[in-house]
């Protein structure tokens, strides 16, 4: 097929129905930049021969380098299919794991996708983690299984061997869509039980009399009966449902069953229909019956899919790559009629010629493409179960959105092009494009008008230079026949002439274009158009992902657009779209409009949208929901310019990278320091490098990675570092040893620590007194609260809006799950220790939401429950009322454990499962009155002088409370004595500002009473390796602290994979160190996990005697965790212990040495 125009396409941008939007999915290294080649080859855009070589949509060039994608790439094909002609608007996605954000962002704008599998490989992490984003997303994949021609050339499998390979890597593929499928099942199962329970429970209360229905026994259901009632035939991956192709993209052909069921329908006489049916799966063609049987595999038959298309496909190897036998290759080429040119016939390299065959016997672009026309859905298809899921963003559900915000998702599945349809449009990611590379910026090629002007205007040039060329000789000619002082004026006749001349030759010399500011970037937004026509030069509002709609139609008059004068509404701007562009690759064409349901780039949004957005032309429309990353960032460095004076180049840069980077995180640190935070070593490399040759274009300097630790307590070991039972009264001796070190230097009148733990601290002012006791949660309450950190977001987003008086419509669904969380931290939280625990949750920290927990356990004081949104009956408003006596303190507490949860005493580090229990809480009766007066005083930031004159006048007016003051006294006196009791209280500042740093002191000495451990960031890492490399993947694990989990042989290959965890504090150079050691046989993928609590203590020192001969009076032996520890507070700039030896052995004397 030709090179399409750019008007054919525009055209087909016009029909819906005709446009397929899809992305190809794999695991590094399976073949997704060569297919995609191929497909563009198709197109005429590249050349067939260069198909697989020059990975055209790899336009960076450190992708180009190191092999692999790095960054989704769209662009446009045109095919015929038939009589009907299809737009496919394809998306290039990354496989590496460091670059999954990049994927999140292809598949959000996508209907379908194409999965590709390495025919060796198989499924690998990553095919898992794109199957399970493509189900998230709701989009329909189909499959191709890449590299066929590894088995024959690498593996040298036999055909029938290979079938059974084939047969297996679909059985893996089909196994991880019936997981998700199954799981899917299960959770609406479970929904469908809940709501019967709830309706039988409500029927009960209206009729408390009526008879019991039927016996206990029929309660118990099967499970597995909604996965048995669910058709999910359509899931799976089967050949002869035509979603499957088999390809090697290298060597240029690919098929599916339907090409040789057609093909052998004309040749054996056998309808195509029953051919499709028994090309895949255990059929044999019985050749003297002239009959397809089942049962090949009990009769040691040749399946069909062996026999007819295999064997073809094992014999033009073997002729043409294996024995290079030319009248052989020359009598297939003439039975497939295929004709080859003789420089391919001639060439050395057997594979040329190959391609050269197979690309016209099988084309594989033909293969894939028809197989996207036909079973990937087009943007008219989209099912209303996606568009709900879409437009209902965090606890809103989409039944409690406005009435006209549910009117939007008739246009959503309508996909209307029309001029009344809303626009709705969304910005999955902004990508950074140099302004030269822009269409209005790019030199276009000559019209035929054009080249015939300039070649004139070129004509008139020369005649004119040679009429001044004939008019210098004339005035030289004079000059010289006459006087010297005549020759003066003719000179400068000639140079006005030779001006005006030159003046003539400017006037018409081309325009060329005002050069732009070198390597200046402009961003693109990388968009799809859901409903209505954008067009250039259109208003549009950008809604932020805290917009509420209801809110901006309470705000904006009904039927108010972009165009209008609008009132300020949160998170809601206006803008205009400045261009509209086809993304072509490594190209852009230039739109005037794009009808709904294509992808496109948008020019001007890069002040208004930071990564993903929603634009719309109604107020009406709800953002949509965050994207779903998988890869999580976790690599910090701090950067800096290597020459201060360019740090305001550094910030806009690290601003334009954040902007262009999804999964990238800008952040500036409470140090100052500027910290970039990436996915993974190779993520960070590139953001690096972009950094320094294109957004900040400045020398910068990285610091080591920034590794993340967390802090925590355990409880008490019951052995020895020498694995010795602990005695009991030893037990408590050592403990009590580490308390008295603790405390050592901090212990005062206001502090004190009880033999139990409890810690308790006074006020500077002696106006209260708090008790606090820190004891570790349990692992899966810990692992429980961080999993739904969003959930307990949502939780104090409700209670806050509860406490200011407000109501917040919440989602059956969120209440659902916070009742659902709180049930599961009661099973969790079982026993004597923490009855009535969940109740008594005042918060959750740092930052509201981690996982670490406040209790309060104080006698008397009832305060509203965190679970007050799921009961807001009498109970939670009596609660509510009795706790507003303390409500100002209450908060204060609350500060104070947040700020101590947020960096701990070991190396300032978030705490992470430590439960900190409030016992006591005592404040003296005169502090009430004082906190709202002195908080006032503080916030008119007066002297302190003025504040005492001012609580005298106060006092003497009256106005003021006196706490306890002697009947007999005069006035004078008591004033005096007040004002000095005022001046007093005031030198600490107010209360809840002294009881914050309280709380927070009380929180740290108590974490300080316990054994205190470090929390290691942990990979899982997965490394595919050869047997013989084994060894050495196994030595580099075991010297990075690695923990190998397990290992499996895969079958059919001599491929081992290992899983195995890894500290993130070890991974750096792990990747290269792997392959260099194991000359590239072996490839790991890090992904991070979890936490991991470092088992040794950072602070152990040697106590009991089999200590003390094991390790030595100094213990002088690498401790893990005080070697992390150490590195942090270093960092920090924190006081690091440490024995320096200066002169080690050497023998000081003041004389000098002779």
């Amino acid at each position: 097929m030709g090179h399409t125009s750019l008007d054919r396409i525009i055209a087909l941008q016009r029909n819906p129905a005709n446009i397929r939007n899809l992305c190809i999915l794999a695991h590094v290294d399976h073949g997704k930049t060569t297919l995609a080649d191929c497909l563009v080859a198709s197109n005429g855009i590249i050349s067939s021969r260069l198909a697989g070589k020059l990975r055209y949509l790899d336009s960076r060039e450190d992708e180009q380098i190191r092999g692999i994608t790095m960054k989704s790439s769209a662009i446009s094909l045109h095919y015929a299919l038939g009589e009907k002609e299809y737009l496919l608007n394809l998306i290039d996605s990354p496989g590496h794991v460091d670059f999954s954000s990049e994927v999140s962002t292809a598949v959000r704008l996508c209907d379908g996708a194409i999965v590709i599998v390495d025919a060796v490989e198989g499924v690998c992490p990553q095919t898992q983690a794109v199957l399970r984003q493509a189900w998230l997303e709701n989009i329909r994949p189909v499959l191709v299984i890449n590299k066929i021609d590894r088995l024959i050339v690498e593996l040298k499998l036999t055909s029938q061997e290979a079938y059974k390979h084939l047969q297996k890597i679909l059985e893996q593929v089909n196994a991880v869509t019936g997981a998700l499928f199954t799981s899917k099942v299960l959770e609406e199962r479970a929904e469908k039980e809940e709501r019967a329970e709830k309706e039988k429970e409500e029927k009960e209360r209206e009729a408390p009399e009526g008879p019991a229905e039927g016996p206990v026994g029929e309660l118990v259901y099967d499970w597995s009966a909604g996965l048995e009632e669910t058709d999910d035939s359509h899931l799976y991956f089967s050949p002869d449902q035509g979603n499957v192709v088999f390809a090697s993209a290298i060597d240029g052909w690919g098929f599916s069953i339907q090409q040789f069921a057609h093909i052998y329908s004309e040749r054996m006489g056998i309808r195509a229909e029953v051919l499709l049916k028994t090309l895949w799966g255990d059929f044999y063609l019985n050749a003297k019956a002239k009959k397809i049987m089942k049962g090949a595999q009990a009769k040691g038959k040749k399946p069909l899919f062996v026999q007819l298309v295999l064997d073809n496909i094992w014999s033009l190897y073997d002729a043409v790559v294996t024995r290079r036998d030319k009248e052989k290759v020359e009598k297939m080429m003439a039975s497939l009629g295929v004709k080859v040119l003789a420089r391919d016939a001639r060439h050395s390299d057997p594979k040329v010629l190959l391609s050269a065959i197979c690309s016209q016997w099988l084309p594989v672009s033909q293969a894939v493409l028809s197989m996207v026309c036909e079973k990937l859905p087009s943007p008219l298809d989209i099912a209303a179960e996606r568009v709900e899921r879409l437009m209902s963003v965090g606890a809103r559900r989409f039944d409690s959105l406005p009435k006209e915000t549910q009117e939007l998702s008739r246009a959503f599945l309508q996909c209307s092009s029309g001029e009344d349809a809303p626009v709705i449009v969304f910005v999955s990611k902004m990508f950074a494009v140099d302004t030269k590379a822009l269409p209005q910026n790019k030199q276009r090629p000559l019209t035929q008008e054009e080249i015939a002007q300039r070649r004139e205007l070129a004509r008139q040039r020369h005649a004119d230079r040679m009429a001044a060329n004939q008019q210098v000789d004339n005035h030289e000619s004079h000059a010289q026949s006459g006087s010297a002082p005549h020759a003066a004026k003719p000179a400068g006749d000639d140079s006005a002439g030779g001006k005006c001349i030159s003046a003539q030759m400017e006037s018409l010399a081309v325009k060329e274009p005002k050069p732009e500011e070198e390597g200046k970037e402009t961003f693109v937004a990388f968009a799809r158009v859901y409903s209505g026509v954008v067009k250039r030069g259109q208003k549009v509002f950008v809604l932020g992902p805290k917009y509420d709609p209801a809110q901006g139609l309470r705000t904006l008059s009904e039927g108010c657009c972009a165009s209008d004068s609008v009132p300020a509404v949160p998170h809601l701007s206006c803008c205009t779209v400045d261009g509209l562009y086809l993304l072509m690759g490594r190209d852009l064409e230039e739109l005037e409009e794009v009808p709904s349901g294509n992808v496109l780039g948008i020019g001007g949004l890069e002040e208004y949208v930071l990564k993903s957005a929603t634009v719309s032309t109604s107020p009406a429309c709800p953002p949509f929901i965050p994207l779903n990353f998988e890869a999580t960032p976790i690599v910090r460095v701090a950067i800096e310019a290597k020459h201060p004076s360019e740090m305001p180049k550094l910030v806009r840069g690290m601003r334009l990278l954040n902007q262009a980077d999804p999964c990238a995180e800008v952040l500036i640190q409470e140090t100052g320091e500027h910290v970039l935070v990436t996915a993974g070593e190779v993520h960070l490399q590139r953001c690096l490098d972009d950094l320094r040759e294109r957004f900040a274009k400045i020398e910068i300097t990285a610091s080591e990675p920034i590794i993340p630790f967390r802090e925590t307590v355990v409880r008490p070991p019951k052995v020895d570092m020498v694995n010795e039972d602990f005695g009991r009264q030893q037990k408590v001796a050592i403990i009590h040893q580490v308390k008295e070190e603790a405390s050592q230097g901090h212990l005062s009148e206001t502090l004190h620590l009880d033999p139990t733990g409890l810690v308790t601290i006074t006020t500077p002012n002696r106006l209260a007194t708090v008790g606090v006791r820190a004891i570790p949660l349990p692992e899966e309450v810990t692992r429980l609260l961080e999993g739904s950190s969003e959930l307990v977001r949502t939780l104090e987003q409700v209670n806050m809006s509860l406490r200011e008086g407000r109501t917040l419509e919440v989602s059956s669904r969120t209440l659902e799950a916070i009742a659902g969380l709180k049930a599961q931290l009661e099973s969790l939280l079982q026993g004597r220790k923490w009855r009535n625990t969940v109740e008594r949750i005042c918060a959750f920290g740092p930052r509201r939401y981690g996982p670490n927990i406040l209790l309060n356990n104080v006698e008397g004081y009832q305060r509203p429950s965190v679970w007050q949104c799921l009961d807001r009956g009498e109970k939670g408003r009596e609660s509510g009322a009795q706790a507003t006596a303390l409500r100002d303190f209450d908060n204060s507490i609350i500060s104070g454990f947040q700020l101590a949860t947020l960096s701990g005493p070991m190396c300032e580090e978030p705490l992470m499962g430590v439960c900190f229990s409030v016992e006591r809480w005592d404040i003296q009766s005169s502090a009430h009155p004082q906190p709202q007066r002195q908080d006032s005083l503080e916030d008119d930031s007066r002297s302190q002088e003025a504040v005492v004159e001012d609580k005298a006048r106060e006092e003497a007016e009256g106005t003021a409370e006196t706490s306890t003051q002697e009947e007999g006294a005069t006035a004078g006196q008591s004033q005096a004595k007040r004002r000095m009791e005022a001046g007093s209280v005031d030198c600490y500042g107010p209360v809840s500002g002294q009881l914050i740093a309280a709380m927070k002191e009380a929180c740290r000495h108590a974490f300080q009473a316990k054994p205190q451990r470090l929390m290691a960031a942990m990979y899982t890492c997965e490394i595919m390796a050869t047997a013989e490399v084994l060894g050495r993947v196994y030595g580099v694990l075991g010297k990075r602290e690695g923990r190998v989990l397990h290992e499996e042989m895969k079958e059919g290959t001599d491929m081992f994979i290992i899983k195995a965890v890894l500290p993130v504090a070890e991974s750096f150079g792990f990747a290269d160190e792997i392959r260099k050691r194991t000359s590239g046989l072996a490839s790991p993928q890090l992904i991070f996990s979890h936490w991991e609590v470092i088992n040794s203590d950072p602070y152990w020192v040697p106590t009991t005697e089999e200590e003390y001969l094991h390790f030595g009076e100094k213990a002088d032996s690498a401790n893990q965790a005080l070697k992390y520890m150490n590195a942090v507070r270093r960092r920090k700039g924190l006081y690091v212990e440490e024995k320096i030896v200066e002169h080690a052995e050497k023998q000081r004397t003041l004389s000098k040495n002779k």
